[in-house]
C-alpha cells in the first residue's frame, strides 16, 4: 500500500472506518475516558449499540459511493473500536501508531491486516513518554498542526491526550514541515470546557476555509495564528454549544464534498453557501462519546 496524505481535504482514496460491533455495552464511570461520556452514562442516555452500528453504516455507504476503499477493524469481542482515529495517523508516506491510553492497546492489533499491507519501514512507534492521538494531528501541506496540553499537572487530565515529547518527537520525524503546537483547554468533568483533541475545537474545510472554537485554545495568540493563516474571511467561528455537539469534527472526502452531522444545520448551510457538497448521515449518537466522523476515520491515502 503506497500511503499518502498531506492534509485533511484532498481527494481521499483508502481509509479505515471504526466499527461499534460488540463496543461491550454502557461502561462504569471510572472506565470512561471524556466527560462526555460520563455525563451520558450518569443521564442514562448512553448511545445503544444498535444505533451507533446504523450511524457507522451510513458513513459507510457514502464511502463507497465515493469509490474510497474502506477498511474495517477486525471485531473485538466487548471492546470499544469507534475511534479508529486515536490509535494511528498518516504524514505524507509514515504511518504512526499512537501512544494511547493503556486500556485501549487492542485496538492497533484489530487493524494489522492493515498494516501488513504497508512497507515495515514506513510504520513509525514513538518514544515511550511520547504521548500521541490521532486527533490531534493534522497535517496541511509545509505545517503539522498537533494538539497538546503543555500543564505542570498534564498527568491528571485523563483528557489530555499528546504530550510536548509527541510534538518534538514529530519534528525529528519531519524535519521538513513546520510542526506548530496548540495548548488546547482540557476538563475531565465538564465536557463543553473540555477541547478532547485539535480537531474538537479546529478542522481545515475544502480549499482554504476552517471551521474553529476560539474558547478551545488556551492562548489566545495561538487562535490568531490560525485566523491569519486562512483569513478571518474564510473561518467559520462555532459557539460552545456547537462545540459540544462537535459541528469541527466532520470529516472531508475532497476538498468539495464533506461528510457531515445531519442536525449541524448552520454549518451545512454555509459549507453549501461555500460550494461544498454536504453528505449528511446521522450520528448524534455517537457524539454521546465526544468524538465524531473525523475521529472514528483513519485516512490512509489522499490525492
Amino acid at each position: 500500500m503506497d500511503l499518502n496524505i498531506n492534509n485533511e481535504t484532498a481527494r481521499l482514496r483508502a481509509v479505515v472506518l471504526g466499527t461499534a460491533e460488540s463496543t461491550g455495552g454502557i461502561p462504569e464511570v471510572s472506565k470512561a475516558y471524556d466527560p462526555k461520556s460520563i455525563e451520558h452514562i450518569k443521564a442514562g442516555t448512553y448511545p445503544k449499540e444498535e444505533d451507533m452500528i446504523n450511524e457507522i453504516a451510513s458513513v459507510a455507504t457514502v464511502l463507497e459511493k465515493y469509490d474510497v476503499k474502506v477498511y474495517r477493524p477486525k471485531v473485538i469481542e466487548n471492546y470499544n473500536q469507534i475511534f479508529a482515529r486515536d490509535i494511528a495517523f498518516v504524514i505524507e508516506d509514515k504511518f504512526i501508531t499512537a501512544n494511547i491510553l493503556p486500556d485501549r492497546e487492542q485496538e492497533i492489533q484489530a487493524i494489522s491486516h492493515v498494516m501488513d499491507q504497508i512497507p515495515s519501514n514506513n510504520i513509525i512507534e514513538l518514544p515511550e513518554n511520547a504521548h500521541i492521538e490521532g486527533g490531534d494531528v493534522m497535517p496541511f501541506g509545509d505545517y503539522i498542526l498537533v494538539g497538546t496540553y503543555t500543564g505542570h499537572d498534564y498527568k491528571d487530565y485523563i483528557t489530555a491526550r499528546t504530550n510536548v515529547h509527541a510534538v518534538n518527537a514529530l519534528r525529528e520525524i519531519f524535519p521538513r514541515k513546520q510542526v506548530v503546537p496548540f495548548n488546547l483547554k482540557k476538563s475531565n468533568t465538564e465536557a463543553r470546557e473540555n477541547a478532547l483533541h485539535l480537531d474538537c475545537c479546529f478542522q481545515q474545510v475544502g480549499k482554504d476555509k476552517a471551521i474553529i472554537y476560539k474558547e478551545g485554545f488556551l492562548d489566545e495568540k495561538e487562535y490568531k495564528w490560525l485566523v491569519n493563516l486562512f483569513g478571518s474571511k474564510n473561518i467559520f467561528e462555532i459557539t460552545q454549544d456547537e462545540m459540544y455537539h462537535m459541528y469541527s469534527n466532520v470529516f472531508s472526502i475532497a476538498e468539495d464534498v464533506v461528510i457531515s452531522e445531519r442536525n449541524f444545520s448552520r454549518l451545512n448551510k454555509w459549507l453549501r453557501k461555500n460550494n461544498i457538497t454536504v453528505e449528511e448521515v446521522p450520528y448524534a449518537e455517537i457524539a454521546k462519546q465526544e468524538g465524531l466522523l473525523r475521529c472514528s476515520t483513519l485516512p490512509l491515502i489522499r490525492d
